[in-house]
This record gives structure tokens, C-alpha cells and sequence, in this order.
């Protein structure tokens, strides 16, 4: 298992190199998992998933236990998450906010402690629930853990023991019920999916033109530093510029999908003829941008459910 390093961030890293790509940010992947400190008793976790960018997590100590928003791929990935957690503290963890339904965030919930209390929005839990009843679902595929109740509005607050988190729904975005983690004492915002920081944007189960809409209300709140669910952590000022410059990159594959359609290209066509501008470089352009266009496709068309 790697070591986990307890790093610091501060607004000089807006100097580094604005990728997702660990080897062209200078970092082996025997750097990671890691810890980044955001604020007092306020962690980002960053690990390498396959193909080879990060999974991020956010932890937060509270008096008498701790906070996680999103966990990790895999029972080993997540355990490595607590371990890192327990060289910062010995408090339980006792909260799990599902910013992300995916199994790429959720995958290794089944070791968590099993008296954690969840919080997750309406839209995730019906998903969890359809994704464990799947009877496609490999005979090996990792269980699926449905948190036992939702939401009953857009916003939870949780007191973790003297620090106010908020959970917000903001709208549907990369999922139907993406989980916005705010620290309003902190102006910290974990974004989860609905940030993939230099990636290109993944629309597998999203809602393109909405997720647009929920970057706007993100960037309205009383923020110094946005945290992303993919890609780097970075410092206060260049985590609002890589947000902008995010939203920037959805409001251009949406219009270049649109440009497309409007010529009567099929689908499969499209993809093949898409002009991706500046965003061709960012990471996973091969894989997502195909899914992209299938996805806005079905926005066009009037099909997204």
C-alpha cells in the first residue's frame, strides 16, 4: 500500500501545471493515495484509479467523529481512505454524504461501520436501489449499499461536533442527484461528480444543460475553494478558475454537439466528426466524448427521462 503524505496546498499552487494527468503535473503514483489539509479539521483524499487519475474524497473531524462525503472504487481503496483518516484521528467515523451514486465513489461502502448514518439525495437512493436489484449484476460484482433513507429536501445539515456541513441538492447534473458538500465557516465546497477537474466531462447518467446550470449556482455561493470529485485538488484561486473553466468546457461540447446534430449527423457520425477545440488534450477525451454526444443527442431529442 502506498504511504499516505499529509500535504498542504496553499493559493501559489495556481502556478501548477492545470492537467489530470499526474505524470504531467511531476507526481509518481507512488505518491498517492495522499492527504491534503483545506482547513482545520477539513481533508481532501486523493488516490489513482484506473486509468489514471484520482479519485477524490473529503473527510472532515468533528469533537466526536468524523465526516465523509464520497467514498472510493473498491473495499481495498476505501480502506486505505480510513487508514488515512486514523493517522489524522482516532474519532469514529460515523456520517457518509453520497455525493456520487457511482460506483466509482460507493463501490467500497460494505466496509464502512454499520452504524454510519447516510445522507443521500432522493434521485441516488432510488438508483442505488435499482443498481442492487440489477439482475444483470455480475454474480461478482461488489454489493451495492442502499443508504436505508433520503433526503427529504435539498439541503441536510449535519453538526459534526461543532463543525456545520451542508448537503445540497442544486439540481441534476453528472447523475439525477448529485450531492453538493458545503462548509459555509470554511467556504469549502466539495462538488463531487459534478466537478471533474481537466477531465473531460463524463455524461454517462448526466443532464447536460442542467449540470451547466448547477455550476452557476455553486459559483454564486460564499466560496474560497472548490473541491473536485476527479482531477487535483488545487489552491483557492485556481480551483474557481478550473471550475469556470469546466463549465466553459460543457457549454463548448454541448454546442459542438448541437452544431452537429443540426447537419443531420447520426450519433455515431457526430462523434466521429466532433471538434473538441481545446478540450481534445483533456483527459479521457477518447472514452467520454462519444458518450457525450449520445447524451446530448437524447437531450436534444427530448429523451433524457
Amino acid at each position: 500500500m502506498s504511504s499516505v503524505a499529509l500535504l498542504f496546498l496553499s493559493a501559489s499552487s495556481a502556478a501548477q501545471v492545470r492537467t489530470a494527468d499526474p505524470a504531467k503535473r511531476g507526481l509518481s503514483r507512488s505518491e498517492f493515495p495522499r492527504t491534503i489539509k483545506l482547513a482545520d479539521n477539513v481533508y481532501g483524499y486523493e488516490d489513482i484509479r484506473n486509468p489514471g487519475f484520482t479519485t477524490v474524497s473529503l473527510f472532515v473531524v468533528g469533537n466526536d467523529g468524523v465526516l465523509i462525503a464520497d467514498g472510493q472504487g473498491s473495499p481495498d481503496a476505501t480502506r486505505n481512505l480510513l487508514e488515512a483518516i486514523v493517522k489524522v484521528t482516532p474519532k469514529p467515523v460515523k456520517w457518509y454524504i453520497v455525493g456520487s451514486d457511482h460506483g466509482d465513489h460507493t463501490a467500497g461502502n460494505a466496509i464502512l461501520p454499520r452504524d454510519i448514518t447516510y445522507i443521500v439525495s432522493k434521485a441516488s437512493k432510488m438508483q442505488m436501489e435499482r443498481d442492487a436489484a440489477n439482475p444483470n449484476r455480475p454474480l461478482t460484482a461488489l454489493p451495492v449499499i442502499v443508504p436505508p433513507v433520503a433526503m427529504t429536501s435539498d439541503k441536510q445539515v449535519v453538526n459534526v461536533g461543532g463543525i456545520e456541513v451542508q448537503a445540497l441538492y442544486l439540481g441534476r447534473a453528472h447523475t439525477g442527484g448529485d450531492l453538493l458538500v458545503y462548509l459555509p465557516r470554511q467556504k469549502i465546497l466539495f462538488m463531487s461528480e459534478v466537478y471533474l477537474n481537466r477531465v473531460f466531462p463524463a455524461m454517462r447518467s448526466a443532464y447536460p444543460t442542467e449540470w451547466v446550470s448547477v455550476i452557476d449556482k455553486a459559483l454564486k455561493l460564499d466560496v474560497d475553494r472548490f473541491v473536485p470529485g476527479h482531477g487535483f485538488i488545487e489552491g483557492p484561486n485556481a480551483s474557481r478558475e478550473e471550475l469556470v473553466e469546466y463549465q466553459k468546457a460543457l457549454r463548448a461540447v454541448i454546442a459542438e454537439v448541437n452544431r452537429l446534430h443540426k447537419l443531420g449527423l447520426s450519433a455515431d457520425d457526430a462523434a466521429k466528426q466532433a471538434n473538441w477545440g481545446p478540450y481534445k488534450e483533456w483527459f479521457l477525451v477518447e472514452q467520454q466524448g462519444p458518450i457525450a454526444v449520445r447524451k446530448i443527442y437524447e437531450e436534444i431529442e427530448g429523451k433524457l427521462k
